[in-house]
Formats: C-alpha cells, sequence, structure tokens
C-alpha cells in the first residue's frame, strides 16, 4: 500500500479543479495576475502530478492585457470538465471580460481563444445534463450561488440566472460545483471566506433546479478552530478514482511561526478521501498530512530538473511573469544558452518591469542563478507584489540587497562586485531564524522563516552573506491577498542575461 504526502502540489496553486479521462486525471489552479495563465496538471494516480502546460498561454485569449490586471485580480477560479470528446475550462477575468470558456482536444493544448457569457460573477462551473444541457452554477455579484442554462460553445445564456442553494449560512458562499451522483445531483461549495474559517458544504436534490437540501452535518469539511498543521481548507472538487473510491482535491494552507502563524507559500493543493454514508450524503474526513493512497496505478513521474540552463528553444511551463511578458523582453536565442531578459520598466515597485520565475514550493530552499548584467541592471527577486518583495540586485559595478515592505524601500546592503557573470543566491529557512529586532534574541523571533541573500553559493568557500530578512513580511497575512510566493529574474535597466537557474528544496545554510 502506497502512502503520499499533502499537499500533492505544493506552493501557489490554489482553487484547484479536477477531472478524470480514462485512467487519467487533469487539473487546473488559479493563476491570478500571472502569465501564462492557469497551469494545467496531469496525474495517472492523483498523487503524482506533472504541468502539462497552460490554458491561457497566448497574449491574445485574453480580453485586455494583463498588464491591465491589479495584484491577486486577473484570473480567479477555474473550472475543468471533459464532454463531447473535448476538454472545456471556464474561468473569470475579474480585471477585464468577466466569464469565458475555452476548450481543447488535448489537454496540454493548443486551447481556443475565450468564448464570453454574459454571467456576472465568479467561480463558474460546468455540468451536463443526460440530454445534453448544459448547466454553469457560480457565485453570484450580490452573494450566493446562481445557476443558468448555458450554451457553452456559443456563449449564450439560455435560461437564467436564477438563485440556487447557498450554503449553511456562513460567509462567502462561492466555488460551486454540480455533480450528477446516482439519483441525486449534489452541489458542492466553499464558504467561510478563504481565511480560517474556510469550509466545504453539500446540498442535494433530485433536479439541478432545485430545490436543494442541505447535509445535515454541514460543514462537510472545515479545520476552523482546530490545531492542525493544515489550515483554511476549502474551494474543493470532487472526482472518483478508476478503482471506484471517491476523492477530493482543496485548497488548503500551511501556517508557521509565532501566533498568529503566517503562510507564505500560499494556498496550495491538497488530496483527501471521501465516503458515501447509507443516507448518500459524502463524508469526509480533516485533511491528513499523510494517508494511503488511491488504489490502482502508482505513478511517479520523473522530478523535473533542478535546474534550468535555457538550452531549449522554449521556456517550460512552471516559468511566469507578472502581468505580461511581451515578446520583446526575453529571449533564448539572443545569447543562445542564455535567457536574456529586457527591460520594459525601472522598478519593481508598480507593475510593468521585466521579470520570469517560479513558484516558491518548499518552506526551506535554495535558488541560485548566474546573472551577467553587462551595462544594466537586474537580479533575483522574492515577490509577494509590487509593495512586498526582497530582491538582491547587481548593476554599475555593485550589489545590493533591497527590501520593500508597504510603504517602505530600504537598501539592506550594498557591496562592490567585479564586471562578468556571478552568482547569487536567495536561501529560505525554517530554523535559527533571524530575531525580531537586534534587540531581541532568538527567543523574540515570530518570522516564519528567514530569507537570506548571498553573492555565490551559500556551501561555498567564496559565498558571501550579504543580509538576512524576516520573512512574514512576504507572507498573505501582512501582504493581503490571494496568491505565494514567486522567485523571479529580472530586469529593471538595459539587458541582463541569466545562464543558469537553479531551485533547490533543501535546507540551507
Amino acid at each position: 500500500m502506497h502512502t503520499y504526502q499533502n499537499p500533492v502540489i505544493s506552493g501557489f496553486h490554489p482553487d484547484p479543479s479536477v477531472c478524470r479521462v480514462g485512467d487519467d486525471f487533469y487539473l487546473v489552479c488559479s493563476s491570478f495576475e500571472y502569465f501564462p495563465g492557469l497551469p494545467v496538471f496531469h496525474s495517472r494516480d492523483l498523487v503524482h502530478w506533472e504541468q502539462i502546460g497552460n490554458v491561457l498561454d497566448r497574449p491574445a485569449q485574453l480580453p485586455l492585457p494583463l498588464p491591465g490586471a491589479k495584484a491577486s485580480g486577473g484570473l480567479y477560479a477555474p473550472t475543468i470538465r471533459h464532454h463531447g470528446g473535448r476538454f472545456w475550462v471556464i474561468n473569470t477575468n475579474i480585471d477585464g471580460g468577466g466569464n469565458f470558456v475555452v476548450t481543447a482536444e488535448r489537454p496540454e493544448g493548443p486551447w481556443s481563444d475565450p468564448v464570453w457569457i454574459d454571467l456576472e460573477g465568479i467561480d463558474p462551473d460546468l455540468a451536463w445534463d443526460e440530454d445534453g444541457t448544459c448547466w454553469c452554477a457560480f457565485s453570484g455579484p450580490a452573494g450566493g450561488v446562481n445557476l443558468a442554462r448555458i450554451d457553452p460553445a456559443k456563449g449564450r445564456v439560455l435560461e437564467g440566472p436564477f438563485p440556487t442553494w447557498s450554503g449553511s449560512g456562513l460567509k462567502f458562499p462561492e466555488a460551486p460545483h454540480l455533480y450528477r451522483v446516482g439519483e441525486w445531483w449534489y452541489l458542492l461549495i466553499a464558504e467561510g471566506g478563504t481565511e480560517r474559517g474556510h469550509s466545504v458544504s453539500v446540498a442535494r436534490s433530485r433536479s439541478p433546479r432545485g430545490p436543494w437540501e442541505g447535509a445535515p452535518g454541514n460543514p462537510l469539511l472545515s479545520h476552523s478552530g482546530t490545531a492542525r498543521p493544515i489550515q483554511n481548507t476549502g474551494h474543493a472538487d470532487l472526482v472518483q478514482a478508476v478503482d471506484g473510491s471517491w476523492w477530493m482535491v482543496l485548497l488548503g494552507v500551511r501556517p508557521r511561526g509565532f501566533t498568529p502563524d503566517v503562510h507564505v507559500l500560499g494556498r496550495e493543493t491538497f488530496l483527501t478521501p471521501v465516503r458515501w454514508d447509507e443516507d448518500g450524503w459524502p463524508v469526509v474526513a480533516p485533511v491528513p498530512e499523510s494517508h494511503p493512497a488511491p488504489g490502482g496505478a502508482w505513478h511517479p513521474f520523473p522530478e523535473p530538473p533542478a535546474r534550468d540552463d535555457f538550452d531549449g528553444s522554449v521556456l517550460a511551463p512552471r516559468w511566469i511573469s507578472p502581468f505580461a511578458r511581451p515578446d520583446g523582453s526575453w529571449s533564448l536565442t539572443e545569447r543562445p544558452g542564455w535567457l536574456t531578459l529586457t527591460a520594459t520598466g525601472p522598478s519593481l515597485d508598480r507593475p510593468g518591469y521585466t521579470s520570469v520565475g517560479r513558484r516558491q514550493q518548499h518552506h526551506d530552499c535554495r535558488v541560485t542563478a548566474l546573472i551577467d548584467p553587462g551595462t544594466g541592471r537586474g537580479g533575483l527577486s522574492v515577490r509577494y507584489d509590487e509593495a512586498h518583495h526582497y530582491d538582491v540586485q547587481v548593476g554599475g559595478g555593485k550589489a545590493e540587497v533591497v527590501a520593500r515592505i508597504g510603504p517602505v524601500r530600504q537598501v539592506m546592503a550594498s557591496v562592490g562586485v567585479p564586471p562578468g557573470p556571478l552568482a547569487l543566491t536567495v536561501a529560505m529557512r525554517t530554523s535559527g531564524l533571524v530575531p525580531a529586532s537586534p534587540e531581541l534574541t532568538d527567543g523574540g523571533t515570530t518570522g516564519p522563516d528567514t530569507v537570506a541573500f548571498w553573492l555565490g553559493d551559500p556551501g561555498a568557500p567564496e559565498g558571501r552573506l550579504l543580509a538576512e530578512l524576516d520573512g512574514r513580511y512576504l507572507s498573505t497575512e501582512v501582504a493581503c491577498g490571494f496568491t505565494g510566493r514567486v522567485i523571479g529574474m529580472y530586469a529593471v535597466e538595459g539587458r541582463v542575461a541569466f545562464d543558469w537557474y537553479e531551485y533547490v528544496p533543501a535546507p540551507t545554510a
């Protein structure tokens, strides 16, 4: 019997939606202001997931370029389904256009241009009746869950919307998913807000039109008020495995630090088993840290390489950029074997700059990149948003560590460096934390981790520590919003080239 560890997709991968096609599972997540949008994952066992693409990977697919978005805006909760031999994703761009549907013959794409639907709200879902009728459940603008009968291929609303069941009375009933299981229709929703009160509730009816009966044990799942290491559990989707067992994918967080605890990786994707009681209601136990895996095939994928040498013709799908990635801002051919970034903005403190990065997925990790700034200026940034980021920046013969926390921007360290390529490292650790202030001992530490910046490799004799910063200021509870940390290469002046980028999920010095 195999055992899996939660989360099954770590780091900033919230609002998971899943479907099964034969022996394969496909999952999509929210991406908010990042481009490309809506990462697509494939699995054979619900435990091991491999990113195979992004749903929105062409600027033409967006009605307004995501540069018009804001931090934690852009692309909200998607739903993925398979019907009529095609994959369907329905989603909301809250910064332009509203709700839309895209389709593809293959989950890795290419995905179609959006078909827009005149439904005002967020978190849309798709479900088909036996006669082919398509229903869209969504969170309405006035609160509560609405339902409409639609033609998803043409974007037409055929009936409705009309209100349906809206939960057990907790705030923000949202994230609906509609299913036909046996003789019942089930409506799964999130409520309680996406913070510590987040929960999952369910209702059922003989018809998608209702009337709806809430489960007597609602909420179906919540970790609110518990000391469990996984919190904020909600925004779930159901799927049946090949062996007939039922499972739920959902978001959650792993907070750390002194009370009230903070989480820095964003909302992650977790997996938990589901059973059906004798009265036909789904029953979900608290989300485990580890659990026996679904029966059937055990299919680990090869781990993606820790180091990207930028020798290919395209960037891997895990690379993301805030708001946009204009064609002229990056190149893998201008200097073969290097990623060359061209500045499109002078500062990381407001949108419009050039950055390519990847999500932080482990509490203890290290990123090292070899940078040649030439006559430009750039480096490595740990980003939450434009008002919350830590950077190590090289240019003009010096290296600086800069902290931007809310309205405060401060240079934490500045040293001279020789021209030419040099290695930069940012390392996150959860032990030996820096104190909350220089006057306090370790007993006064409050942060979840320490973010350290180095010239060179921390494990090498020539490695030079530049600064160590408290990680809590790059957390959701401090910065606010729906995302998590992204560690990116950037340019804010001229052209800056990167020979390689290495992400190592391991405790660091």
